[in-house]
C-alpha cells in the first residue's frame, strides 16, 4: 500500500507530517518502535533513501531515537511531545488564517464564525 502524496510539497516532509500527526493523535505511542526504514519505505511506496532522510529528520527534531541493533523508537519525553503538539497546532492555525485571509475574510469575520455567530451554512 503506497500513500497518496501532494505534488507541491516534498515527499519526505509529507512523511514527517504523517508520522508526527499519528504521534499527536496517539496512533503511534511514546516509546513505540517504528518500522525499519526498508519496511516503511515499501509500505509508503518510496525510496529507502527518502525514508532514511525522514528518520534522520525526526531524530534531529528529538522525536525519535535510534538504538543501534534495535531500531528507531519514538521518544518517551512528554515535554518533547508537547512541544511537537504545540508547534503543529500553531502551524495549522497560521496556515488556516493565511489561506482564509487570502480569500478576503477578515479576522473579525473568522472570529465571529468560530465563536458561533454568523454560522451561515448554505451548502
Amino acid at each position: 500500500m503506497s500513500f497518496d502524496f501532494l505534488p507541491d510539497k516534498p515527499i519526505y516532509q509529507q512523511l514527517i507530517d504523517r508520522i508526527t500527526g499519528e504521534l499527536i493523535r496517539g496512533a503511534i505511542r511514546p516509546g513505540e518502535k517504528l518500522p525499519s526504514v526498508r519496511d516503511y519505505a515499501v509500505e509508503a511506496g518510496v525510496n529507502a533513501n527518502t525514508m532514511q532522510r525522514v528518520y534522520r529528520e525526526l531524530e534531529g527534531m528529538g522525536i525519535t531515537e535510534t538504538k543501534r541493533g534495535q531500531g528507531t523508537f519514538v521518544t518517551e519525553d512528554p515535554g518533547r511531545l508537547e512541544v511537537l503538539r504545540e508547534k503543529r497546532k500553531a502551524q495549522l492555525v497560521a496556515d488556516f488564517l493565511r489561506d482564509i485571509e487570502a480569500l478576503g475574510f477578515t479576522k473579525e469575520e473568522i472570529a465571529a464564525y468560530m465563536s458561533g455567530g454568523e454560522a451561515d451554512d448554505q451548502s
